[in-house]
């Protein structure tokens, strides 16, 4: 349900959207140098589940009408910044993630990280933009698919590279991470690094300019 002639340029695209440092990935860094891998795989299956369930919205138009509201998107951005914010907050508040070393603590961990990541980046009017005016770009009128059959399968391929970067991004960085939390001065700290991370990207989306115009 793709057109094979612009499927190497897709690709190429999502190579390099990939290789971009943007708050997903340094969710994802974050929660995995912090927590350790587990928690890190959460945190990129919740970024998945987020980009699937944007697909969706795409493909039937949806986010379309969204993205067409300057006010709509605008409360998305306040409303997710808000959310960050306060999910930094109380990041900041927690004493001691000591805790946080024991398997079941990691696993509810992990959850959380997981709902956060599909809250964030569904409150963010960039992704929802993103998708919006990315995937139609590659859809073709010389094949017999829909352009919401289209839509659905781009977006898949995507998510599947997404969360497979993501997972090798995890993998990478969350042996140093298993090595920090052996230290019990870092488990003091990994709390306020996720606070602050939280935070930065609340700044991040806050100071982000989105343009209601869809292509």
């Amino acid at each position: 349900m793709i057109d094979l002639s612009v499927l190497p340029l897709y690709l190429t695209a999502i190579l390099a959207l990939l290789l971009i440092p943007g708050p997903d990935m340094l969710l994802i860094t974050s929660a995995s140098l912090s927590y350790g891998r587990r928690v890190g795989v959460w945190a990129s299956i919740g970024n998945a589940t987020s980009g699937i369930i944007l697909t969706l919205l795409a493909a039937m138009g949806v986010s379309a009408l969204v993205a067409m509201s300057p006010l709509a998107l605008e409360a998305l951005k306040y409303i997710g910044a808000a959310y960050l914010a306060w999910m930094g907050w109380g990041c900041l508040r927690t004493k001691d993630g000591g805790e946080a070393k024991t398997p079941e603590a990691q696993k509810n961990l992990g959850k959380q990280l997981y709902r956060q990541a599909v809250i964030s980046n569904l409150l963010n009017p960039k992704a929802l933009m993103f998708f919006v005016l990315f995937l139609p770009q590659f859809v073709s009128s010389n094949i017999s698919a829909s352009s919401c059959e289209q839509m659905l399968a781009l977006g898949l391929l995507l998510n599947v590279a997404g969360l497979t970067f993501n997972l090798l991004l995890v993998a990478a960085v969350g042996s140093l991470g298993q090595a920090l939390l052996s230290h019990p001065g870092f488990r003091v700290w990994q709390n306020k690094v996720m606070g602050a991370v939280f935070i930065l990207l609340s700044v991040w989306l806050l100071t982000s300019q989105v343009t209601a115009q869809v292509a």
